[in-house]
């Protein structure tokens, strides 16, 4: 099992995996009491709120990017996207932060990579899902719904 990491949230200390695989199928497979259909239902919800939340990130001021990383990070945690969340986290604390502007653009690209291989991975699982939940925020032609 891999290693963890303690982080604060909201006053209370949680236990992470050092990520290891995009997805913690274990934790998945809890968080949806073992339910195939809504771990596939959860999953597609995630890849949407990614997509969107990215979208708002890219180009947004720091207070409404540490907003969408923070709404995006509680996501990445309940399905186990412990890399989402960690990058979700550094966009947080870098945004909210006396951090350099080429911090932020850092945190954003961390942020859009561990996103997208998250969403590579729920593809991989859900072989008959279309990809269309892109998580590139640079196509500006998805929806937001």
């Amino acid at each position: 099992m891999p290693t963890s990491r303690l982080s604060i949230s909201a006053g209370r200390a949680l236990t992470e995996p050092t990520p290891a695989a995009a997805i913690d199928d274990d934790h998945l497979r809890q968080m949806t009491l073992g339910d195939p259909a809504l771990e596939r239902e959860v999953l597609e919800i995630f890849m949407r709120q990614a997509a969107l939340m990215l979208r708002r990130i890219a180009g947004a001021k720091p207070a409404l990017a540490a907003a969408a990383a923070h709404t995006l990070k509680g996501s990445a945690r309940g399905i186990g996207a412990w890399r989402v969340a960690q990058a979700a986290d550094r966009l947080e604390r870098v945004a909210g932060g006396d951090d350099s502007l080429e911090a932020f653009k850092v945190a954003v690209a961390e942020l859009e990579t561990a996103s997208r291989e998250a969403c590579a991975a729920i593809l991989a699982r859900l072989p008959d899902r279309s990809d269309d939940a892109d998580v590139d925020p640079r196509r500006r032609g998805a929806r937001d719904d």
